[in-house]
């Protein structure tokens, strides 16, 4: 069974090798482990520090192109070098390379395919009062959109079996975390969680410029996410409120016109008409993005098997040269 971990990177110089030093070189029942970095269109050398160090594998971007898409880009260089299993860390060593092993451990023993995980956030040091609040915040809301129990959804340090992997699509530019944890729960892969420690901080986090920044891209990921996976259940919530209002307004109406009091109400008339047409446009809106996401799971399977035959063929190709 091999093992690739992954290392997304940009302008990582100063830090990469800190975390290197502190990867694993050996965990029972992993017969190989490799190193893969992905080279976010660095312009400092990061890619000579790794080569120095003895990282296996390089993917490159010739510009940044942001940690979603690096992040798959990544998954599909493990799958190519043959990765039974791939665990993503960061390059600043905020993850203890020791609790790897928890890590992998439950997709070993069969018990999992993705692992996330879980840091201690109200004892993080470097976390500010606000940011340890507003991570709770939207490791709630993905364990609701997701229908999960991930304690730690913005936490990048996670496994993945081979065939997870071969099923995670990230469509935002942002990040890969909270809504890989809404389309796993969604597509119902077994994930689960353990409890790990983090080292000091060694730089500022540059996902963010700010808190509020941050949770404004976060929401706007998990809406996304929530509407992808749930369109029916999302567009018909939205649409309740325009048909609530506008069949209380036009209730409202008859009962004027009953008592014959309601040629001086014919503007709120439209106005319950308006709200009813859009509430129904909104709620046929949904059925038909309820179509479009039946269509993308079988796009999905159909992607799933073709990665399976494709990265089946890369590992024979190993296999042979070996």
């Amino acid at each position: 069974m091999k093992l690739i971990i992954q290392i997304p990177c940009y302008n990582e110089a100063e830090t990469l090798e800190v975390a290197l030093n502190d990867l694993p070189k050996h965990i029972d029942g992993i017969d190989e482990i490799e190193y893969l970095i992905i080279n976010d269109g660095s312009k400092d050398n990061t890619v000579e520090v790794a080569r120095n160090w003895g990282v296996h594998h390089v993917v490159s971007f010739k510009q940044n192109r942001g940690l979603a898409k690096g992040f798959i880009a990544g998954l599909d260089g493990c799958l190519r070098c043959g990765a039974d299993i791939i665990v993503n860390t960061d390059a600043d060593n905020q993850y203890k390379g020791e609790d790897i092993e928890k890590l992998v451990r439950p997709i070993i023993n069969g018990e999992a395919d993705i692992v996330i995980g879980a840091r201690p956030i109200d004892e993080t040091e470097h976390f500010s009062y606000i940011k340890k609040k507003l991570q709770h915040l939207g490791s709630w809301t993905v364990r609701k959109a997701s229908k999960t129990d991930i304690p730690d959804a913005p936490s990048g340090f996670r496994a993945y079996s081979k065939e997870a992997a071969m099923k995670m699509n990230v469509v935002n530019d942002y990040t890969y975390t909270l809504e890989t944890i809404v389309q796993a729960g969604r597509e119902r892969i077994p994930m689960t969680s353990v409890p790990i420690g983090t080292n000091a901080e060694l730089r500022p986090s540059r996902l963010f410029n700010s808190i509020w920044g941050y949770v404004k891209k976060s929401m706007l990921t998990i809406i996304r996410a929530y509407v992808m996976y749930r369109p029916l259940k999302a567009f018909t919530i939205i649409s309740l409120p325009f048909l609530a209002i506008g069949i209380g307004i036009g209730i409202r109406f008859l009962s004027f016109m009953a008592r014959g009091t309601s040629s001086g109400h014919v503007q709120s008339l439209i106005l319950g008409c308006t709200l009813i047409i859009i509430g129904f446009l909104i709620f046929v809106i949904g059925i038909l993005a309820d179509t479009i996401a039946a269509n993308r799971k079988i796009l999905q399977d159909v992607q799933f098997h073709v990665k399976s035959l494709e990265y089946g063929r890369e590992s024979d190709k190993k296999t042979d040269e070996t």
